[in-house]
This record gives structure tokens, sequence and C-alpha cells, in this order.
């Protein structure tokens, strides 16, 4: 009698192991089917297009928080119309043509699908030299070229004010529309236009625009990258 209940523990034993073809079954070949599938859904998954803005204060929304920025504006009219990108706004208040050849082989650290490219307004501030502002323009070019070269390239275009002279405003400007040429990139022709001579869209120092202006900055940013993005 005191065999009775053992011995039918190892018959049953014996026959779930023969049912198994004597292979059973371990962890490892319990889970992976499991996660295969998922594995493959990583795989498959493709990075998030990626615009980005490289400028200077007018880029980084100097004055004003960062949801107020055009940036952070052309994100929200990207997310409602429901496209796949993610904006990135890499401006830097002050920075000049100079500091910008200087960080953009940091600032691409990874690749971009639309590159904006927004500096010289401080060059033209501080009085510097057409010609030296011109140069720095296109070593950031250079470089987009190199370490991203399928980006989509947008100019945004400046002017200078006419206490500049004649000269050296017309100069300033032929320096982005000569850009957009040389780089095969789309024109932005006047990041500002509608701002100018209005106050009341300014933060009160009539260069930076406030919320207001932002959103009219934004409409003349999206006119042009809206046909990158289809």
């Amino acid at each position: 009698m005191m065999f009775k209940y053992p011995l039918v523990f190892f018959i049953v034993l014996v026959f779930s192991l023969s049912c198994n073809n004597g292979a059973p079954k371990t962890v490892e070949t319990e889970i992976a089917p499991k996660i295969q599938p998922e594995a493959q859904k990583v795989e498959k998954k493709e990075r998030k297009k990626s615009i980005l803005f490289y400028g200077d204060s007018l880029t980084a929304g100097y004055g004003l928080e960062e949801e107020e920025a055009f940036p952070a504006l052309i994100q929200d009219r990207i997310d409602s119309l429901g496209l796949d990108y993610e904006v990135i706004n890499a401006g830097l208040s002050g920075e000049t043509s100079a500091g910008g050849k200087g960080r953009i082989e940091w600032v691409l650290n990874r690749p971009v699908d639309v590159f904006v490219l927004e500096l010289g307004a401080n060059d033209m501030l501080r009085g510097l030299s057409i010609e030296e502002t011109d140069k720095n323009l296109k070593a950031i070019l250079d470089k987009v070229n190199e370490l991203s070269p399928d980006a989509k390239i947008v100019i945004a275009g400046m002017e200078a004010p006419a206490n500049m002279g004649p000269e050296y405003s017309a100069q300033f400007k032929n320096i982005f529309a000569s850009l957009a040429t040389d780089y095969k990139a789309a024109l932005i022709p006047f990041l500002l236009e509608g701002l100018m001579g209005s106050p009341e869209l300014s933060i009160g120092d009539n260069k930076h625009p406030n919320a207001e202006g932002q959103k009219i900055v934004r409409e003349n940013v999206w006119r042009i990258i809206q046909p990158l993005l289809i």
C-alpha cells in the first residue's frame, strides 16, 4: 500500500515525457516565439524624420517661453496634420555666423531630413564684413552636405535696416538668395516679413517678435517648408 501513490506519479511522469518526444520545453523555447515578433517590430520601426532649425535669438525665441517660439509653433502645425516629423530648435541667442560654424558639427550628431539655416542678423548688427558672413554660412552648409547629404536645405533670408546704407543692405540681402541658388536650397525671402514697422509685434526692442509676432514668422516659414514635408 505504501508504494501506491509514488507508482502512479512515476507512470504519469513517464507518459508526459514520452508525449513530448523526450524533449521537455525550456524557458527559452516557451518565451522565444513571443519575443521574436516584438524584436522584428523594433527592427522595422523607422527613425522619426526631423527638421532642424539652426539660428540665433530669432529661432531661440528670445524673451519668450520655448513653446511660443516659431519652431514650436511649426511642431504644433505638423502634429495637427499628422505628419511624422520632429522639430529641433537649435537656436542660440547672440549667435553669429562664425559661432554657428563652430558648433555645427556637434549639433549634427545625427542625420536630419530638413535643415533650416537662420543666421547672419547678428553679423549685420555688429557690422561684420559681407565676405566673412558669406564664407561662414557656406562652411555651415558644406558641413550639412557632408554629414546629412540627403537633407533638404532651407535658407532664411534677412534684410538690413536702411541706416546700414543702400549698398550694404543690397549686398547683405543678396547673401541669402545666392546661397539658396548655390546649394539648391529653398529660400524664405525675408524671415521677418510683416513685422518690420510694427512695434506691437515685438517684445519691446523692435528686433525680436513677441508671441503674436512669432505666429507671423511661423506662416513665413511654413509657406516654404510645407512642400518639402510631403
